[in-house]
């Protein structure tokens, strides 16, 4: 049994590269290269998730995970928790459609 949640987030959840961006690399004093240098992959991958042009994969999960000492599922949550809220804007008249089964 599972309880529905009927309200749905009305803001757009943190995108992972704004956490980043604000809280991060403020805090380790990071820049973009020092970043990318630390974990093994390019400016561009960095700057773009920054700008949030950009997902977390699992792999930049990983890596980051690693620098920041934290777990991949916290990168990859805040990036589900984005996609899902983008994917629900995109959808929501199909959704309103659906009518949901109740069980017999």
């Amino acid at each position: 049994m599972s309880i529905p949640n009927t309200t749905g987030m009305k803001r757009k959840p943190t995108h992972p590269g704004e956490m980043l961006r604000e809280d991060f690399l403020p805090d380790y004093d990071l820049t973009v290269s020092s970043l990318a240098e630390a974990i093994g992959v390019s400016r561009q991958s960095v700057n773009e998730l920054l700008r949030e042009r950009r997902s977390v994969s699992p792999e930049m999960a990983l890596r980051l995970a690693r620098l920041f000492g934290n777990s991949p599922e916290f990168w990859l949550n805040a990036q589900q928790a984005v996609d899902l809220w983008e994917a629900a804007r995109a959808i929501q008249n199909d959704m309103a459609r659906i009518t949901p089964l109740s069980i017999a």
